[in-house]
């Protein structure tokens, strides 16, 4: 009888992995495609030089973390550290400080186009492989009810932009050009081709499978 309560496996470690994050979000994309790992929240300063691109900002604090967490991670470990923020009209949107930062942030987002840029370092025996990526969203009109119902829920708090594209957000998004988990916290594609060319996982063996065609 097959085991429902347990989600299939697509990949499995090579080696022990450890993820440089305590976003909830990373962690679910990660544990989704069948990947076991530690985690090891990395404390870092994440204050950006004036005038850093958003490429540059997203890459520098992601290869910060992985290099933070590295050192304490063990030299048989693969770390793995992303960072994302959100841009909008040129101005960077990272988490905001409080309810009403969130809702100047939403109005900014409201009926507009805006980018997110998500970086991902990976380090193992002392070698540094750092992506990026970017996605454009587009929201519709808000209605100033529906900005103040959001903030209600909490949601917006802890998030790069005020929002949750995996949450309710999502009733806010008309349009996605580019990755959809890169908008969550981590382009699951891009790392899981990034894992494999590193040897650092592999698809799980189709032990046992029957092709009943």
């Amino acid at each position: 009888m097959a085991d429902h309560g347990k989600r299939p496996a697509l990949f499995r470690n090579r080696v022990p992995l450890v993820l440089a994050s305590k976003s909830p979000r990373r962690r679910e994309l990660l544990s989704s495609v069948g990947l076991s790992f530690e985690v090891f929240p990395a404390e870092v300063d994440e204050s950006l030089p004036p005038g850093v691109s958003p490429e540059e900002a997203v890459k520098g604090l992601a290869r910060r973390k992985a290099q933070a967490v590295a050192q304490r991670a063990g030299s048989e470990a693969a770390v793995l550290a992303a960072d994302t923020l959100v841009v909008q009209a040129g101005r960077f949107l990272g988490k905001p400080r409080d309810l009403a930062e969130a809702r100047r942030m939403l109005k900014s987002l409201s009926g507009a186009w805006h980018e997110v840029f998500t970086g991902v370092a990976l380090a193992f025996r002392q070698k540094e492989k750092v992506f990026f990526t970017c996605t454009r969203v587009r929201f519709r009109d808000l209605l100033p009810e529906e900005i103040e119902a959001y903030l209600a829920t909490g949601e917006p708090l802890g998030k790069a932009g005020a929002y949750a594209i995996q949450g309710l957000a999502a009733a806010f998004v008309v349009e996605v050009q580019g990755s959809v988990t890169g908008v969550v916290g981590l382009p699951l594609a891009e790392t899981l081709k990034l894992l494999l060319e590193e040897a650092l996982i592999e698809p799980t063996p189709c032990e046992g499978f029957k092709d009943g065609a």
